[in-house]
């Protein structure tokens, strides 16, 4: 290669989601232009001669600059947060542009840009979240939105100003069965827990720990499995956000063991913190309510079981950052109930760090399996791939280069969010990512950020991998495809005279399950 690298990143040991070795990495305007041996110097060169090389986070699931159903605004705005992310070494965010009920979707996601536009450092994208289903919002906004570039929404199934009932999800899943986007589903059964809530406060029982009392592990469970339901009946993938406990992990194990289309997501809390956290003096308790809530440590090791065996596919932050103060976590300060709590726990620069350190660093997870979880399957799960999550010729040139052996003790005060507390306050880790790379820029390199705001780009995703990878769809779906809307002319799977209104009650063929090691996906060639 004749042209001289901009950038050049030597002797570090590389790791993608499949191997690890020994390599430099040549980048030249914002994209990786070679990675072998004993590559030519480039205008600047990094010595990364022990240390790993791996690529950027990606952040499937924060909530930034984004209001509550509650009406309560996140602490963080996309500068914050961005910046902390970019610390705890993720070079792509992708947030909720939250449609509260009687909004209009395009007027949200156009506002919702602009905000990123004029802040973020590092790269990002965002996903809907629908609260209306009327047919403005189906029929039309919602399909330019995904035709723009904006391939994934969310819906919840809980919180009584922003949940869908089963009659308006269906109608949600046929849109993204015949536009191939991914739905998220922020799965607990709202009767359930409103139930249990109401018959809790009854009787004074309103501290913290009582949060998680009412998101019985039931709740959870049922409508995971009522969610796989409707999904299988139109048979489009779905993923099932922020899983937290064993009944949930065991519903979607069978139902991808059948050959349902479905997907999970962790979050490092899960994985780290107990239930026990909730029942701290006062209302301590309180920074440490999320939902679902944190469970016992029998679920986490169901957790590390299910991210070690495919069945759950991403771990994202969730990062959900409000104040303890008024504003958030005490609108009623020493009075605040715990159904009046702002849920939601901040965690997006140390979602890295923390399953670095409790994975790699204690034997749980591989380095590969770590990039997978971290950056390959989010690209790949949210139409990135291949220009993300991976350190590939003709990939974005998105680096994180981390010191595996650095012990760090966690303290609100060295992050960079605007909460003002961290749930982690005191934990002593291992290994942090000491200098990123996003686009080609080091925008993170010895405690210092070198990143305007606003010099981050918006990333048109295409559409996810779950939704066109090849596999078979059943007579049902077909039937209940075409039902829905006229899936012969519309839809690319139906395109063929037989699937045109099959005639249902046929039979179904038998069902393939899914790989097991969903951190390896299909390859896809780089354009």
């Amino acid at each position: 290669m004749n042209e001289i690298f901009d950038l050049t990143i030597r002797g570090g040991t590389i790791a993608d989601d499949t191997r690890v070795f020994e390599a430099d990495i040549g980048v030249i305007d914002g994209l990786i232009a070679a990675v072998g041996p004993n590559l030519a110097a480039g205008r600047r060169d990094i010595d990364a001669r022990g240390r790993l090389v791996l690529p950027g986070g990606i952040d499937t699931h924060c909530h930034v600059e984004q209001r509550s159903g509650m009406g309560m605004m996140c602490a963080d705005d996309w500068y914050s947060a961005s910046v902390s992310a970019a610390f705890g070494g993720t070079t792509m965010i992708v947030p909720f542009a939250a449609q509260h009920r009687g909004m209009s979707l395009k007027q949200v996601a156009h506002d919702y840009a602009a905000l990123a536009a004029e802040k973020s450092v590092i790269d990002y994208s965002y996903h809907l979240i629908l609260s209306e289903t009327d047919a403005t919002t189906l029929d039309t906004d919602l399909v330019e939105l995904i035709r723009s570039g904006i391939t994934s929404f969310k819906v919840y199934m809980t919180y009584d100003q922003l949940k869908l009932d089963d009659y308006q999800l269906l109608d949600v899943l046929a849109v993204a069965a015949r536009e191939q986007a991914l739905v998220m589903v922020h799965a607990e059964n709202n009767d359930v827990i409103r139930w249990v809530s109401q018959r809790l406060l009854e009787r004074g029982k309103v501290a913290p720990k009582h949060h998680g009392v009412s998101h019985v592990v039931l709740a959870e469970a049922e409508a995971t499995n009522r969610a796989i339901a409707l999904s299988s009946l139109l048979d489009v993938p779905i993923l099932i956000v922020h899983v937290s406990a064993r009944e949930a992990i065991g519903t979607i194990a069978a139902a991808r063991q059948m050959g349902a289309a479905v997907y999970g997501e962790t979050c490092p809390h899960y994985l780290t913190l107990t239930e026990d956290a909730m029942d701290a003096p006062g209302m301590e308790g309180a920074k440490y309510c999320c939902s679902p809530p944190l469970r016992d440590a029998d679920a986490q090791e169901a957790l590390w079981a299910a991210l070690k065996e495919g069945v759950l596919q991403t771990v994202s932050s969730d990062h959900a950052p409000y104040r303890f103060d008024a504003s958030g976590k005490l609108p009623f300060g020493d009075a605040t109930t715990f159904k009046q709590m702002a849920n939601g726990m901040p965690g997006l620069e140390l979602r890295l760090p923390l399953l670095f350190s409790e994975g790699v660093a204690k034997g749980r997870l591989t380095l590969p399996e770590f990039v997978a979880l971290s950056a390959t399957n989010h690209a790949r799960m949210f139409g990135l791939y291949p220009r993300k999550g991976h350190l590939a010729v003709g990939a974005d040139a998105d680096i994180a280069i981390w010191h595996a052996e650095r012990e760090t003790t966690l303290t609100s005060a060295a992050l960079h969010d605007r909460v003002g507390y961290t749930p982690y306050e005191g934990m002593t880790i291992t290994g942090w990512p000491e200098t990123v790379i996003n686009a080609g820029r080091v925008i993170v390199e010895a405690g210092a950020l070198h990143a305007e705001r606003g010099s981050g780009r918006f990333i048109a995703r295409t559409a996810p991998l779950p939704c066109t990878a090849p596999r078979p769809l059943s007579p049902r779906g077909r039937f209940f495809r075409a039902l829905a809307d006229d899936a012969a002319a519309r839809t690319p799977a139906a395109r063929t005279p037989e699937a045109r209104m099959p005639e249902y009650g046929a039979g179904y063929p038998e069902s393939k399950p899914h790989p097991a090691e969903l951190h390896v996906y299909p390859e896809a060639p780089l354009e």
